[in-house]
């Protein structure tokens, strides 16, 4: 049997009439609740963040960091084509983003030691490679918090929405570690690209009104009359459970709450130049949660992990989706004026191997990488850092995990060298002793 992230499992909450009501949604005000008392400003209007994580590892080389003078072996099948930038250039089955090359910046210098999906996960999402005992396998496998934890713990939420959210999964990185689940994210868990898209646990079928939304609530009460025996009665957590679910049908009746999930609400065309697949629906739907509050959304989109087949694979599937996708929700930021204050960032846990394999593939590839940033105070048409002439490292100044974590907290207003603690009361950086990355920044 399932538990809730605070430990409820379904049969219990069904034993008292809420697992149809909305109890994510009460674990959710619990943790607001818990981040006001810890006297978090609600009100403050800073920087959101999207991460695009790109989960089994964009081959850069055949996309941002292309090598064309390279023998075949290194530079594969693509092209480059020229951006709207002078200089920069990327791969010729990406047009509709190197239409907006001025609105996002490249960091060429990235590296990192680890080619091993798990462990480069947790790395790259934490910015803390993993330690001793590291099990991948574990859902959620956290040893150190994700970015949106750090941001949910750091900021805490605006308003009734959830400050961090991961769709259209969970990545299993992207747990709050020791923090626990006050920084927990909302998971949405259904794909907005789907005909019938809703959001389990936290919103009835959209269609639903707050008429019948009201009958739920008389028949929830009739089974609470039932259900409260002397024990429950003297059992505070038992009237904070009702509080709390209380409060959990009132967001549910809110135009303003059902709005931010729907995204049907959308113009047909835009989500159609978005593109309508996972990817193209799953970018647009987190401008609308960013419009709406969120501070951080994290879409875990796969399969990047291209061993065989790289170039058709990319080609046909994966980079259609993510020329759309990508550029669409960097223009619709601009056009929205959200761009300063949303940071953007795609990444993938690693690159990929800079010479092609037997298998027309590429392998895993920590040693470069190259990182796709934009708005939230980062320049525009930009190239951080270089490669060598095959794409195998980096040459000069290097960045790594550390680095883009403290760079994206350092965006969205949190002090990088500031401390957690543990249960234990054991003082943890915030980051790795990262440091900013300034280059980046306008």
């Amino acid at each position: 049997m399932r538990d809730y992230c605070d430990g409820i499992n379904r049969r219990d909450a069904l034993r008292v009439g809420a697992g149809a009501f909305g109890l994510t949604l009460e674990s959710l005000l619990r943790r607001q609740a818990a981040a006001t008392e810890k006297g978090i400003d609600n009100r403050r209007d800073d920087v959101s963040l999207i991460v695009l994580f790109l989960k089994g590892g964009l081959s850069t080389i055949d996309t941002l960091d292309m090598k064309p003078h390279a023998p075949s072996e290194f530079r594969g099948e693509f092209d480059p084509i020229a951006t709207n930038v002078p200089g920069i250039e990327v791969c010729n089955h990406l047009p509709h983003l190197s239409r907006v090359a001025d609105k996002f910046a490249l960091l060429r210098s990235f590296t990192h030691t680890d080619s091993n999906h798990g462990p480069a996960d947790h790395w790259m999402l934490t910015g803390y490679a993993p330690r001793a005992g590291f099990n991948p396998s574990l859902k959620p496998n956290n040893q150190f918090p994700s970015l949106g934890s750090i941001v949910a713990k750091s900021l805490g939420p605006r308003g009734s929405v959830p400050p961090y959210v991961c769709l259209p999964r969970m990545h299993s990185s992207c747990g709050p570690a020791y923090l626990g689940p006050t920084a927990a994210p909302f998971v949405v868990e259904a794909d907005p690209n789907a005909p019938d898209f809703s959001v389990p646990d936290l919103l009835p079928p959209l269609t639903v009104d707050a008429g019948r939304l009201g009958s739920r609530r008389d028949l929830l009460q009739t089974v609470d009359r039932f259900a409260r025996s002397e024990e429950a009665k003297a059992n505070a957590a038992a009237n904070t459970t009702r509080t709390f679910r209380e409060k959990a049908f009132s967001l549910m009746a809110s135009p303003q709450t059902k709005a931010a999930f729907d995204i049907g609400l959308e113009p047909d065309k835009l989500r159609d130049e978005y593109g309508r697949h996972s990817l193209g629906q799953s970018l647009l739907m987190s401008r609308r949660l960013v419009e709406a509050g969120v501070r951080c959304v994290t879409i875990d989109h796969t399969n990047w992990d291209t061993h065989y087949d790289n170039f058709n694979t990319l080609k046909k599937d994966l980079l259609p989706h993510l020329d759309s996708g990508l550029s669409a929700l960097l223009r619709d930021l601009h056009d929205r004026s959200l761009n300063q204050k949303t940071l953007v960032v795609v990444m993938g846990e690693f690159g990929r191997t800079p010479r092609v394999n037997k298998d027309a593939g590429r392998d895993h590839w920590g040693p470069s990488n190259c990182i796709l940033l934009s708005g939230g105070g980062v320049r525009g048409g930009l190239v951080l850092g270089e490669t060598n002439a095959h794409g195998e490292k980096p040459v000069g100044d290097t960045t790594g995990p550390a680095d883009l974590a403290a760079t994206i907290c350092h965006c969205l207003g949190i002090n990088p060298d500031n401390e957690f603690h543990t249960p234990e009361g054991r003082p943890v950086k915030i980051t790795n002793s990262g440091r900013v990355i300034r280059g980046l920044l306008g």
